[in-house]
């Protein structure tokens, strides 16, 4: 018999609201790693009750043949800490790798039975925020079986240099203050439903759609705002250019879709600037996946011309490679290691700022729009080498096939989800054979960013709890020992708070106690309880009445 592999978590994967990258990227890592099922059981710390019993539902509903077999646990945050000293966790993997990840490790290091690896995924990085949430990353406690999931290189160079702004703005030597490893696993594709329309298949759907049959259709698809994901205006400077060379504007259709906000002045800034070229435009907002699946079928050419650095990856590019379409992309990010230039598609050179100045210290007071829009103006798309791609891939219909082909089998080489996940789980074996330090050492060290509350806050109450206040039952703890009465215990407390435990105290107090040392009988007598969960209980009766001071 082996002992249980347990992977854990504190995120769901799985959401429901707007439709972006991320959620997209999470919910199809999870439908990977149940497909692949390499743990005995899956434990979900949700932050509330009502989330817990949303995912338990979600999770069964999904993954009915791991939850049969007993293999999902879905706890609340507030069972954290017994879980942690239970449970001999493999590893515990977040979907983002700046919200709670170091806050984890702290946790770890202090209640957990073993050090098990922690890592988490990079998906944006340009919020002028995340500086202080990376900065929590760097501290004593950090392992080397603590890592970063950098999605891409460009993503790693990112992090890797915010870690090197932080140890020389804070002084922090890296032999003291150690970050996580900086792993690089892509994310990946599904690659089933994914495929080129031929025949009446093709045109149905550009009747759906309104693209005529003989039409090249080019192909725009994300997060349609120019401040948080690309500017298309160069791409109409492209087509300008093309139709001034001799291409009739008329035989394209360029199709703009995805999730958008009905209010956003750009939409009608887009369908104007067509209109003036003379540019047949077609804008699907928010459509849903059997619509996606018809766009990228559809579709003759994909453009993707990010020049915004909160993108860092780029699923969609994968999605028109798994669907057999060239790619024309900003040579961008994450963009460069998904496209193979000249084989699955065509990269257009970019030229950014090598600073940014003023904007930097004015960006924590702004908006995140506000700073990324002023950012990707800064960055220039090469539109006569736009211009060109473009050109070459609508002359030339057997290049754009062949292109779209290299690029199915690229997909399916280098960025299936079940690879992805293999490449996963290669990492956390990895991980668990770093050495630590000792575990009592890690134990020792607080994390900065720790709020000790009883030491910050020592100063609100009148006085603490100590032997020099003694205790005694009351009528009610009374009336508790003897289950005449008893106590009202909130639901999110019902884990901490033991009725049992309730009933020995107030008996041990029955003859009146030093504050203290009555809470040491406590856990003496209950030892499922620890000093500090002792000490919690003393308190928690005298807030209830439980137990009183004695009077002298």
């Amino acid at each position: 018999m082996h002992a249980p592999q347990i992977f854990g978590t504190l995120d769901p994967f799985i959401e429901s609201a707007d439709v972006m990258g991320r959620k997209v990227a999470n919910a199809a890592f999870l439908d990977a790693l149940m497909r692949a099922d390499p743990f005995d059981a899956y434990h979900f710390f949700m932050p509330s009750l009502r989330e817990r019993d949303l995912q338990e539902r979600l999770l069964a509903a999904r993954y009915p043949q791991v939850a049969g077999r007993g293999g999902f646990n879905v706890l609340t945050r507030l069972d954290l800490a017994q879980a942690l000293a239970d449970t001999d966790y493999a590893v515990f993997h977040l979907s983002d790798c700046i919200t709670s990840q170091a806050r984890l490790a702290a946790a770890r290091n202090v209640l957990a039975r073993s050090i098990f690896p922690i890592t988490g995924t990079t998906h944006s990085l340009s919020n002028a925020m995340f500086q202080r949430d990376f900065l929590a990353h760097l501290w004593p406690g950090t392992t080397r079986r603590d890592a970063i999931v950098a999605t891409s290189t460009a993503g790693r160079g990112a992090v890797a240099a915010m870690f090197e702004a932080l140890r020389r703005g804070y002084g922090l030597p890296a032999e003291t203050y150690p970050a996580p490893e900086l792993a690089h696993i892509p994310l990946g594709v599904d690659l089933a439903g994914w495929t080129r329309l031929e025949g009446e298949a093709r045109r149905a759907a550009r009747a759906g759609f309104g693209i005529a049959p003989e039409a090249t259709a080019w192909l725009v698809f994300g997060r349609i705002s120019h401040s948080s994901k690309m500017d298309l205006l160069p791409l109409f400077r492209a087509v300008q250019r093309l139709i001034a060379a001799g291409i009739d504007a008329g035989s394209l259709n360029l199709v703009v879709a995805g999730w958008t906000d009905d209010d956003d002045p750009f939409l009608a800034t887009l369908a104007n600037l067509a209109a003036n070229i003379g540019l047949p435009f077609i804008l699907v907002k928010r459509p849903d996946e059997a619509a996606k699946r018809a766009l990228f079928g559809l579709a003759d050419i994909f453009v993707s011309l990010a020049d915004n650095p909160q993108e860092t990856f780029g699923l969609t590019l994968l999605e028109a490679m798994a669907a057999s379409l060239p790619v024309v992309a900003s040579d961008y990010d994450g963009y460069r290691d998904i496209v193979a230039h000249g084989r699955t598609g065509l990269l257009i050179p970019s030229l950014g700022l090598a600073g940014t100045g003023a904007r930097d210290v004015l960006a924590p007071l702004c908006y995140d729009n506000h700073t990324h829009l002023r950012l990707a103006q800064s960055l220039a798309v090469d539109v006569p080498a736009l211009a060109a791609a473009l050109a070459a891939l609508t002359t030339d219909a057997g290049l754009g096939r062949a292109m779209g082909q290299a690029g199915r089998q690229r997909a399916e080489e280098g960025y299936a989800w079940d690879g992805v996940v293999a490449r996963h789980l290669a990492l956390w074996e990895h991980l668990r054979s770093q050495p630590v330090p000792d575990r009592d050492v890690l134990a020792r060290q607080r994390h900065p960013l720790t709020l000790d509350y009883g030491a910050v806050f020592a100063g609100y109450p009148t006085g603490v709890l100590t032997d020099a206040v003694r205790l005694t039952w009351t009528r009610a703890g009374q009336a508790v020992y003897h289950r005449q009465d008893f106590p009202v215990i909130y639901r999110e407390l019902d884990r901490e708070i033991s009725p049992e435990a309730l009933r020995i105290l107030v008996f041990l107090a029955r003859s009146g106690c030093p504050g203290l040392t009555l809470a040491r009988r406590l856990s003496a007598a209950w030892p499922q309880l620890d000093a500090q969960a002792a000490r919690f209980h003393v308190l928690w009766a005298l807030k209830q009445d439980l137990l009183e001071k004695e009077t002298p």
